[in-house]
């Protein structure tokens, strides 16, 4: 089974490949047909929408209102530079 790009808003489009067994194409076939879509738009659109949502949660950070205060109290007050941490910086120089 062969995927195309066709997500991208611009006209160059990348080849995918893969393997699968026969029921799982059979059923991506399938849901292909349900949404009046070619086998190769439909899982490059599925796919596109679920790669979107796995980077958008890897890339959230989620805190409790609790933990939110502290780490702006901490970016707006922040901790005086220790003795160590001049020295290292001193050492990127």
């Amino acid at each position: 089974m062969q995927a195309t790009s066709t997500s991208n808003p611009g006209t160059e489009s990348a080849r995918i490949n893969l393997r699968t067994s026969p029921e799982a194409k059979a059923l991506i076939e399938r849901a292909a047909a349900l949404m009046g879509a070619t086998v190769s738009s439909y899982i490059s659109q599925t796919m596109y929408e679920t790669s979107q949502r796995v980077v958008a949660e890897q890339d959230t950070l989620v805190l409790s209102q609790a933990d939110f205060e502290v780490f702006i109290s901490a970016c707006e007050n922040p901790a005086k530079p220790t003795e160590a941490l001049i020295q290292l910086m001193r050492l990127s120089r």
